[in-house]
């Protein structure tokens, strides 16, 4: 059931949401978060059928983009593009959400035609495409300098996507555009679930394990919308901890509620990342250790220290995932509910969408 989506009908209040129990005998079990770290080096490109490939043109039906497997003499012994321009592009579909590691190019087999430069791009849709980013700006890849030589990079940092597209940039002055790839990685394991903008997915923590000095959550969201609720929880105080989307950036606000009680810092509202509404995934990390907050949306990480009594907020037991459960609740700014997709969701080693897929 990898991949599929899960949406919470709305209709009652006792279908409002879903009330997951923490048992013990999850509480040690261990699930990756994607793909298996320690052999994702697979080659994907080789056992791809001819219909997996497309490209901006071809100059012959013998350079056409199926020929662009490394190492293979096949055809006219590459791609090429009927016009070598900056606007021609490679592309290959690997048929399900893949977790992409590194790649490696090459020339068109016993020709002068070869690529010099290139960008990646990566999609899930086929149709939302982004930029591999590296060291903080798009990133060119050093191509080749012969025909046959292949020059095999690994990512900094992984991609995961089912479409990829190579773009050249330069190529071999005295030639044309020409290449044969390969792409490594493995199949990217995920647990996903859908909201509809009107359904939040309710967690049940267990009392006797819970450890309010420590609290790790982890996940990954996609939207188009530019507001809503992607995490709430409540203590009968007025305390709160509500991680909301507002105008595509992500804000986290804690509440210490009664200002009397917390004279100082009773408010604390950090704001990061910006357009995270474009249809692609981001990563959120809330790292919660004594009075030391570690907030993270995708590589960009604030730290801070919350003064006074932050380590011991008065939270009840459930965390909501996806919007607030009663209508009137408080610390959230849009009070809208999120409409898109959420992944891999990991609170302190518990993987939540499965433990709702179990019961």
């Amino acid at each position: 059931l990898l991949g599929a989506s899960m949406n919470v009908n709305m209709d009652s209040v006792t279908e409002t949401f879903l009330k997951l129990l923490f048992l013990l005998s999850v509480h040690n079990r261990h699930t990756a978060l994607a793909g298996n770290k320690y052999n994702c080096d697979d080659q994907l490109v080789s056992a791809l059928p001819q219909s997996s490939f497309s490209s901006s043109s071809e100059l012959s039906s013998s350079h056409s983009p199926g020929f662009a497997r490394l190492n293979r003499r096949e055809g006219a012994g590459g791609w090429s593009p009927l016009v070598s321009n900056k606007y021609q592009w490679l592309q290959i579909d690997l048929g399900e959400r893949t977790e992409i590691t590194a790649v490696a190019t090459q020339g068109g087999y016993g020709s002068s035609d070869w690529v010099t430069s290139y960008l990646l791009m990566f999609s899930d849709s086929g149709r939302n495409w982004k930029q591999y980013r590296q060291e903080e700006s798009i990133w060119a890849f050093s191509g080749n300098t012969n025909a046959d030589s292949v020059v095999y990079y690994k990512l900094q940092h992984s991609i995961k996507a089912r479409f990829l597209r190579f773009v050249p940039l330069d190529w071999n002055p005295n030639g044309r555009i020409g290449m044969r790839i390969e792409v490594y990685g493995c199949t990217y394991r995920s647990e996903v679930v859908g909201f509809d903008g009107k359904s939040c997915l309710i967690y049940t923590l267990n009392q006797k394990l819970m450890n309010t000095l420590k609290d790790v959550i982890s996940l990954k969201f996609k939207t188009m919308q530019s507001d809503g609720i992607l995490l709430h929880r409540e203590g009968k105080n007025g305390d709160h901890i509500t991680l909301e989307l507002t105008k595509g950036k992500l804000s986290l606000l804690i509440n210490l509620g009664d200002t009397k009680t917390h004279p100082s810092n009773a408010q604390i509202n950090i704001t990061l990342g910006s357009l995270l509404d474009d249809q692609h995934w981001h990563s959120v990390l809330i790292e919660h250790f004594n009075n030391q907050v570690n907030f993270t949306v995708d590589k960009h990480t604030h730290h801070f220290h919350a003064k006074g009594e932050f380590s011991y907020l008065d939270l009840d037991y459930e965390l909501s995932f996806g919007g607030i459960p009663v209508p009137g609740k408080s610390g959230t700014l849009s009070r809208r509910n999120f409409h898109g997709c959420f992944e891999n969701i990991y609170y302190n080693e518990v993987n939540i969408i499965d433990l709702a897929r179990r019961h």
